[in-house]
């Protein structure tokens, strides 16, 4: 499988992409970790609650138990402060619930901020790449057959812009077809460029096997 170009340049700037995708990720995660902290910050006023609600059902009950101790009426001057006492506790549990949906709150938007530019930039990125790989993979294994620069060169002929064919000749096609070696290393080469590949140098010192007659 090929990964990056043979050819300097270009090999060059794949590397240079993947490291700028890479610190694209870096980025967007930072600045998703930012978010994420800055509405965790807002749980504040819920913790608070939550603090207060469980200090007063606290104090409530523990008057309760107080008064529990006095003959014959504690039961009955205990009562109301046993009711204060749950009062603090639904407080703590107000508080509980709200910094719990602060904190998912928080996370959804610290991974929505993360995850959103990573992924739309990173779906190109990644098809970029795919299709580079595939495409010098599988020209990579036509190159080192015999007769190879012959389907090339008609690879090239079929998929290449016509100003860049005008390039290699008159009438390339032409030259295609009657073996003109020459043509068909050229347009071969061509084509292994667009793929990212160097020419065989077996290839093109010896020529092109098996060209069309």
């Amino acid at each position: 499988m090929v990964v990056y170009a043979e050819l300097p340049g270009r090999r060059a700037r794949q590397v240079s992409a993947d490291l700028l995708m890479a610190s694209w990720c870096l980025l967007w995660a930072w600045l998703g970790r930012i978010v994420f902290d800055a509405v965790l910050a807002l749980t504040g006023p819920g913790v608070q609650l939550q603090q207060a609600g469980a200090a007063f059902a606290a104090r409530m009950s523990s008057a309760a138990d107080n008064l529990m101790s006095v003959p014959l009426i504690g039961d009955q001057i205990a009562s109301p402060f046993r009711s204060a006492a749950a009062t603090g506790g639904d407080l703590e549990q107000v508080g509980t619930e709200l910094v719990t949906s602060v904190e998912q709150l928080a996370a959804l938007l610290g991974w929505l901020v993360a995850l959103v530019p990573v992924v739309v930039v990173g779906a190109v990125w990644l098809t970029v790449r795919i299709r580079f790989v595939r495409r010098a993979t599988a020209a990579r294994t036509f190159r080192d057959r015999p007769g190879a620069m012959d389907l090339l060169a008609l690879r090239a002929l079929v998929s290449q812009p016509m100003a860049v064919l005008n390039r290699i000749g008159a009438d390339p096609s032409g030259a295609w077809r009657r073996g003109d070696v020459d043509v068909i290393l050229a347009l071969g080469a061509l084509e292994l460029r667009g793929a990212g590949l160097r020419a065989n140098p077996a290839v093109t010192r010896t020529g092109s096997a098996g060209s069309p007659t």
